[in-house]
């Protein structure tokens, strides 16, 4: 439901309308789910998947059919495990046995859970699982093989995290920030991967390279983590390594006074900049998925991601507040990531660089920040050069006709040059002759050439007869 706030911003905020208006009217989904064709169940499935995550739920709903049913499924069991792994009400002996065990319970006709605290928001899921067990059951084996397989993956992970006492004091190293990463983000990308590649949607050349699928999920988890900072500090929960933390502020609490709201600003710099490894890998593998509506799928939150990721760059509301971006800004995103890889990478080369241009040159980390900005863009350059044969061409083809012109004007140039060089000589030389007396008029005068030749004449008899006497 839109409020009076949303009314007013949207007022004042025109292009935001602009975008959410595009999102709903001009957005062609590649699939559409039926409804009318599927069981109460499996409806229920997709109500509980709109429960957990509007957003989400829909790219999901627009996926092809051979593909829709698995993942959404996947998506709940997942989300169920999850559910179980965040419940702050229960204990780690009620969890882990749980978590270990139920990749067996999604095997049991009308097993569920209601015992999850009141304030649990995907509790649902839980508590309705038994229709999750029935549409399971439907499913190729070949998809629920790779459920079961990821589910026990996680389940475990989970379980020795939650029986970690230092873990429940928050997470030490970096080293184990990335492993419940892994656990918990990067094995979704590897079942999903897998489904892809047993549906001929995505190329199976990405089961060789795990670390893609692997970049995919910590790049996803390591954003929301980043961004939930403060929420997790409300509910006593701290994923950011103190490996990281300790190095700028002695107490956890610290990172949430504002006196040390630079010493917060510097870390939050390192957790981004430890996020930004991963963008180069989630390119490459999308580069890997061959069908539209599961192209929409992987890249919609990767281009969420990016965008969040340069939201909470530098920006201390982190600290004392939740924040995401605009539901204009996620729309226009949605509508750019549901065409083409090119258009994905220009998204991820606008909010690189903004991320950039909001790098702080007294960060202690501004410069491999500005490394890791410039890394993504090489990257993407590699994909699409910004020179493509065709603009090379054309720009050789325009040089080509340049180059004539050019030339023409130097040779008219030179025959120019040469002519005045002759008129300037043959001047200077007619000037010092008749400087020197030449007597040029007569060449037009015929009666003062006629009477300058008979002085000569007389002039050269008188000079003979002289002589002749001298003899």
């Amino acid at each position: 439901m839109v409020g009076v706030s949303d009314v007013l911003y949207l007022m004042f905020h025109p292009n935001q309308l602009r975008s959410i208006i595009q999102w709903k009217v001009w957005h062609d989904p590649v699939y559409r789910r039926d409804p009318s064709k599927e069981t109460p169940t499996l409806r229920t499935c997709f109500d509980l998947l709109n429960l957990t995550s509007r957003s989400f739920s829909a790219v999901i709903q627009e996926l092809q059919p051979e593909m829709l049913v698995p993942i959404a499924l996947f998506y709940l069991v997942l989300r169920a495990l999850d559910t179980i792994e965040d419940d702050m009400t229960l204990s780690a002996k009620t969890k882990e046995p749980m978590l270990r065990e139920f990749y067996k319970y999604m095997k049991i006709d009308g097993w569920s859970f209601n015992g999850s605290g009141p304030n649990e928001k995907d509790r649902d899921v839980l508590v309705h699982f038994d229709d999750v067990i029935v549409e399971l059951k439907k499913i190729d084996k070949k998809y629920y093989d790779v459920i079961e397989d990821i589910t026990i993956k996680m389940g475990n992970g989970m379980a020795d995290y939650a029986l970690n006492a230092e873990f429940q004091e928050g997470v030490e190293t970096v080293a184990q920030y990335e492993e419940y990463c892994h656990y918990v983000a990067g094995l979704v990308g590897e079942g999903l991967t897998r489904i892809f590649v047993q549906g001929n949607t995505a190329n199976p050349a990405l089961l060789d390279r795990m670390e893609l699928t692997e970049s995919m999920g910590q790049f996803l988890q390591k954003t929301n983590i980043i961004r939930d900072v403060h929420e997790d500090f409300e509910d006593k929960r701290r994923f950011w390594p103190k490996g990281v933390w300790s190095k700028y502020v002695d107490k956890w609490e610290d990172m949430f006074d504002p006196k040390y709201r630079t010493q917060a600003l510097h870390c939050s710099s390192e957790m981004v900049l430890n996020a930004l490894k991963h963008a180069d890998e989630c390119l490459f593998y999308m580069a890997g998925i061959k069908e539209q509506s599961v192209f929409n799928f992987v890249a919609i939150p990767q281009s969420m991601a990016i965008a969040t990721l340069e939201l909470v760059f530098q920006n201390p509301a982190i600290f004392h507040s939740h924040i995401k971006i605009t539901k204009g800004d996620a729309c226009h995103l949605m509508m750019q990531s549901t065409q083409n890889l090119r258009v994905v990478c220009d998204v991820f080369k606008v909010y690189t660089r903004r991320i950039a241009k909001k790098n702080d040159p007294r960060d202690p980390h501004y410069l491999e920040i500005s490394v890791a900005c410039g890394k993504i863009e090489q990257f993407i350059e590699t994909l699409f050069p910004t020179q493509d044969a065709k603009k090379l061409q054309a720009i050789q083809d325009a040089d080509g006709q340049e180059g004539a012109q050019s030339d023409l004007w130097e040779a008219l140039l030179l025959i120019g040059a040469v002519i005045f060089v002759l008129l300037f000589v043959s001047g200077l030389m007619l000037g010092l002759a008749w400087y020197m007396g030449a007597r040029f008029d007569v060449i037009f005068d015929k009666s003062a050439a006629s009477s300058l030749k008979d002085a000569a004449t007389a002039a050269a008899t008188s000079a003979a007869t002289q002589a002749h006497e001298e003899l």
